[in-house]
C-alpha cells in the first residue's frame, strides 16, 4: 500500500511539473548581475595587477586595512607588499614617488583618500606628471593613475567636499575621467591604467556602495571604455541633460518624472572630462534645442560653463568665442610666446 501511495505521489508531482513547463517559467531570462561601484573598481584593479606586473597600487591604508573605503579589499593578501603599498600621511611624498616610478617604466595607481588631499600633491600632479611628456618632446611618458573619491559626501564639511573635475580638467597633459555606474568604473579605470598619459580618475564616495546592472561584456577581463567618449544613458527629443559622476543619477530620475508630463529628456553621461566629447553633446542639442548641465562642483568656471561655452561657439545662432593660451604647456623659447598666447 505504501508503494502505491509513493507511485501516486510521484505521478502527481510529474503532472504538476509538466503543467509548469507548459507555462514556460523555465524560459524566463536570468536575473541581471548586480555589482557595486566599489566591487567594479576592485575587480578592475585586480585584473590589471594580474595582467601586468608593472602595475602597483600605493596610498594611505590601501594594503593591510583594505583601503579606507574597501576598494582595494583583498589585493594586499593576493599581491603582497611590493605591489600594494601602504604609505605615510604625506601626499606630496608618495605622489612624487609614484610619478618617479612611472618615469622609470612602472604603472602606478596612486590613491588619494580624498581628492581634497590631492592639493597637498598638486605640484607633482601638474608640474611633474602632466607636463613631462610634452616638455620631453614625447620621449618621456608618465603612465600613472591618480584615483580616489571626489566631490561632496555626507557630513564631511567644506574642506572635504570639493569637486576637482574643473581643476584638473583645466590642465593640458592630463586625462580626466569621472565614472557614474559600475560599468563606467571598471571600463574607465582599466583604460586609465593602460594609458601612457597621466589619468585622473574622479570617483564618488557616495557611489561606492551603489549596485548597478553589470552587462556581460563588462564582466570580461578585456573590457575597456574608451577615454574621451560620452554615453547617451537615455534618448529624448525635448531637452538635453549633461552630467557626470553621481549627478547622472539625478538626471535620470528627473527624466523619468518629466516623461510622465510628456517631456522627453536625453541624458548624456560625460564619462570623460578631458578630452571632452563635445560632438555627442552638440549632436543632441541640435536635436533638442535645449540644454541643462548638472554637476557637483561650483558653477563658475566649471564643467557646465565649459560645455555651454563650447555649444555657444559651435551651434548657437548668436555665437560667441573665447581666446586664451593654446591647449598645451608653454615652451621655453621667449620669442614664440605670441604664437600660443593672445596676451
Amino acid at each position: 500500500m505504501a508503494a502505491g501511495l509513493v507511485r501516486s505521489g510521484l505521478a502527481g508531482c510529474g503532472q504538476q511539473v509538466s503543467r509548469l513547463l507548459r507555462r514556460r517559467f523555465h524560459r524566463s531570462a536570468p536575473a541581471a548581475l548586480q555589482v557595486t561601484v566599489r566591487d567594479a573598481l576592485n575587480q578592475a584593479m585586480d585584473e590589471e595587477l594580474e595582467r601586468d606586473e608593472k602595475v602597483f597600487l600605493l596610498g594611505e591604508e590601501v594594503a593591510q586595512y583594505d583601503g579606507a573605503y574597501k576598494v582595494s579589499r583583498g589585493l594586499w593578501k593576493k599581491y603582497g607588499d611590493k605591489r600594494i603599498i601602504d604609505t605615510p600621511i604625506s601626499e606630496m611624498g608618495f605622489a612624487g614617488i609614484a610619478v618617479g616610478a612611472a618615469m622609470a617604466g612602472l604603472r602606478p595607481i596612486c590613491e588619494f583618500m580624498t581628492f581634497n588631499f590631492s592639493m597637498q600633491a598638486i605640484d607633482q600632479v601638474i608640474n611633474s606628471a602632466a607636463k613631462t611628456y610634452y616638455m620631453s618632446g614625447g620621449l618621456q611618458p608618465v603612465p600613472i593613475v591618480f584615483r580616489g573619491p571626489n566631490g561632496a559626501s555626507a557630513g564631511v564639511a567644506a574642506q572635504h567636499s570639493q569637486c576637482f573635475a574643473a581643476w584638473y580638467g583645466h590642465c593640458p597633459g592630463l586625462k580626466v575621467v569621472s565614472p557614474w555606474s559600475s560599468e563606467d568604473a571598471k571600463g574607465l579605470i582599466k583604460s586609465a591604467i593602460r594609458d601612457d598619459n597621466p589619468v585622473v580618475v574622479l570617483e564618488n564616495e557616495l557611489m561606492y556602495g551603489v549596485p548597478f546592472e553589470f552587462p556581460e561584456e563588462a564582466q570580461s577581463k578585456d573590457f575597456l571604455i574608451p577615454i574621451g567618449k560620452a554615453k547617451i544613458e537615455r534618448e529624448g527629443t525635448h531637452i538635453t541633460l549633461v552630467s557626470h559622476s553621481r549627478p547622472v543619477g539625478h538626471c535620470m530620475e528627473a527624466a523619468a518624472i518629466l516623461s510622465k508630463e510628456g517631456i522627453e529628456c536625453e541624458v548624456i553621461n560625460l564619462r570623460t572630462i578631458r578630452p571632452m566629447d563635445i560632438e555627442t553633446i552638440e549632436f543632441s542639442v541640435m536635436k533638442t534645442n535645449h540644454l541643462v548641465t548638472v554637476e557637483g562642483g561650483w558653477p563658475q568656471f566649471g564643467v557646465g560653463a565649459e560645455i555651454c561655452a563650447r555649444i555657444m561657439e559651435g551651434t548657437s545662432d548668436t555665437p560667441g568665442t573665447g581666446q586664451g593660451l593654446a591647449g598645451a604647456g608653454l615652451y621655453y623659447c621667449p620669442g614664440n610666446l605670441g604664437v600660443v598666447s593672445p596676451a
